[in-house]
C-alpha cells in the first residue's frame, strides 16, 4: 500500500507549542519498525502547485502565503509562526493527499502519512491548517477526469468548517463531517450531513452515529472516490477533543469505513487529520493502528482475483 509522507520537511516551531508536529515522524518510523509499512511503501509527495492549490484558494491568500505577506492576525489564526519551510510543508502535505487519492483510485486503498487540514477556507488558514488538502484534492481529481463524484468523511472531532465553506456550493463533492458540538470551531459551517455530538460521548454514542452517517454520505453522494479523515482527537485522552472514545473505538470507527467503502468498490484515501492527547504515544498509536487497518485491506483486496 502506498503511503505518502512529508515529515521530512520541518516546520520549526517555537519551544513548547502545542501543536505536535513531531507525531509525523514517529508514526512514519513506528510504521516501519512494526512491518507495517516497509521503506518500498513510502513516497515523498510533491509539492502541491498553484494551479493546485488555486482550486481550493483565492489567489490573493495564496500570494500572501508564499511571500510571508501575512499580517499578524492571519498569523495568529494559523497558529504556526510564517517561515519558507511552512510554506514547503504546507504544500507537501496538500500534495500527500493528491498523491494518496491517485493511488487509491489505481490501488483501491492509500494513505498520506499527514493532512487533513479541514480549517482552512477559501482565503485565510486557521486552526493549525494553511491550505485545504481535501478540498484541493477532491476538485484535483475530478478536474482531471478521474472520478465524477467525491465524499468526504470527515471523523476528526472538530468540524471541517473550510472543506464545508469551499465546497457548499459543489454539487459533486459530498460533505459529511461528525464532530463535538461545542468544540472548535464555535461557529459551524454547513456540510452536506453534519452529526453534532454531545461531550462526553462514548464508544457506543460515537459508534452508533458514525454508522450511520457514513451510510448516509454513501448513499447520498454516490462517490467514485472517498476520503476519510480518520482524526485520532476523539479520543478519551486527547486535550482538545471533549470526547470519550477508546483506542479500541477507533479502530472500530477505522475498520467499518475501510470495510463499507471495500463492500462499495469505492477507492479510499485516508488522511490523519487531528490528535492531541497528553502523550504523544497515544497520537502514534491511534495513527498507526489506522493505518495497519488499511495496509490490512489492501493485502486482503491484491490477493482476490480481478472481478470479471
Amino acid at each position: 500500500m502506498k503511503a505518502f509522507y512529508s515529515d521530512k520537511f520541518v516546520l520549526p516551531l517555537p519551544e513548547g507549542h502545542r501543536f505536535p508536529m513531531r507525531k509525523y515522524a514517529l508514526v512514519r518510523e513506528q510504521l516501519v519498525a512494526q512491518g507495517i509499512l516497509t521503506p518500498r511503501d513510502l513516497r515523498v509527495p510533491r509539492a502541491a502547485t498553484d494551479t493546485q492549490l488555486l482550486r481550493a484558494h483565492e489567489a490573493a491568500y495564496l500570494h500572501k502565503v508564499k511571500t510571508g505577506q501575512l499580517s499578524e492576525k492571519e498569523i495568529r489564526r494559523i497558529g504556526f509562526p510564517w517561515s519558507p519551510q511552512l510554506v514547503e510543508r504546507s504544500r507537501r502535505s496538500v500534495g500527500g493527499t493528491i498523491g494518496a487519492c491517485r493511488a487509491a483510485l489505481s490501488d483501491r486503498i492509500a494513505v498520506n502519512l499527514a493532512g487533513g487540514t479541514h480549517h482552512a477556507f477559501p482565503d485565510y488558514g486557521a486552526g493549525f491548517c494553511v491550505f485545504n488538502d481535501v478540498a484541493v484534492a477532491a476538485r484535483s481529481m475530478i478536474a482531471e477526469g478521474r472520478v465524477s463524484r467525491v465524499a468526504i468523511l470527515d471523523c476528526d472531532v472538530h468540524q471541517g468548517d473550510g472543506t464545508a465553506a469551499i465546497l457548499a456550493h459543489e454539487p459533486d463533492i459530498f460533505t459529511f463531517s461528525i464532530h463535538n458540538g461545542r468544540n472548535f470551531p464555535f461557529h459551524k459551517q454547513h456540510s452536506d450531513l453534519d452529526i453534532e455530538l454531545d461531550d462526553g460521548a462514548d464508544d457506543v454514542v460515537y459508534l452508533s452515529a458514525l454508522k450511520h452517517g457514513v451510510e448516509q454520505a454513501l448513499r447520498l453522494g454516490q462517490p467514485d472516490l472517498a476520503i476519510f479523515l480518520a482524526g485520532a482527537d476523539p479520543y478519551v485522552g486527547d486535550r482538545l477533543g471533549r470526547l470519550c472514545v477508546s483506542k479500541r473505538g477507533l479502530a472500530e470507527r477505522d475498520q467499518y469505513v475501510i470495510d463499507l467503502c471495500t463492500l462499495h468498490g469505492i477507492p479510499l484515501a485516508i488522511v490523519m487529520a487531528g490528535g492531541y492527547a497528553h502523550e504523544i504515544q497515544d497520537i502514534v498509536d491511534i495513527h498507526t493502528e489506522t493505518v495497519r487497518l488499511a495496509a490490512l485491506n489492501a493485502s486482503t483486496q491484491a490477493q482476490q482475483p480481478p472481478e470479471g
